[in-house]
């Protein structure tokens, strides 16, 4: 007698268990989710995504991309932009497109001499940019720097920011010294040494840091640990 009642007892809870896993309301199978299981199961809203127990579905871009930055050679909007707008605007503007701030670098151009006129107690007017050492005037130079902001390769030829004489903005070594080639691009004159420090000018032709200061270590560059 005892048998029989345990008997019934393990059979309804069996039954029990059965119908509260394998069935719902509707007599349906019910699966659950599987995030990984190649399948759109469970309450999910796509393959193996959305849903209670999923992560959210990826969903297909539909906006613009910005382009944020645009420098090949950094020095320049940072020179020749004079506000934060016109640099972030010089960096989200496509190539085609620079050309159209030649107007803006001609003037900051300008002011840079301004400047320093005012700083010897001149007039302004006086003290204008010259034609460079590569004779470009200040509307074909600062055209240059606006539309070409990009490192130039030269493969047929020598590879160098500048060599008096003969290359110039063939692309770059390790070795060229950018900074003072770009003060004399600006400041040099037809010469290339127009504010060279003599006869009470300024020195704006170099930053004076030679090459030892500055050597270019083997790969990968690093300087050695500093130790207490």
């Amino acid at each position: 007698m005892k048998l029989y009642k345990l008997s019934v007892f393990f059979v309804a809870i069996c039954t029990s268990l059965l119908f509260v896993q394998c069935s719902d309301d509707d007599d349906n199978v019910i699966v659950n989710a599987t995030c990984n299981d190649g399948i759109q199961n469970g309450d999910e809203s796509g393959v193996d995504c959305g849903g209670s127990d999923c992560g959210p579905c990826e969903t297909a871009f539909t906006g613009t991309y910005v382009q944020e930055d645009i420098m090949g050679r950094p020095g320049i909007n940072t020179v020749f932009s004079g506000t934060d707008q016109l640099k972030n605007n010089f960096n989200t503007t496509t190539v085609s497109g620079r050309a159209d701030f030649q107007d803006d670098f001609e003037s900051r151009l300008e002011f840079y001499h301004d400047v320093y006129a005012q700083a010897l107690g001149l007039d302004p007017n006086d003290v204008n940019y010259e034609t460079n050492i590569l004779g470009l005037d200040a509307p074909t130079f600062t055209t240059v720097l606006a539309q070409f902001d990009a490192l130039q390769v030269a493969p047929n030829a020598t590879t160098s920011y500048f060599v008096p004489g003969g290359v110039a903005l063939t692309g770059r070594t390790l070795t060229d010294d950018v900074i003072d080639v770009s003060l004399t691009l600006m400041f040099g004159g037809s010469d290339g040494m127009r504010f060279n420090g003599q006869n009470g000018l300024p020195l704006l032709i170099t930053d004076n840091v030679g090459f030892g200061d500055r050597e270019v270590q083997p790969f990968p560059y690093l300087e050695a640990p500093l130790t207490q």
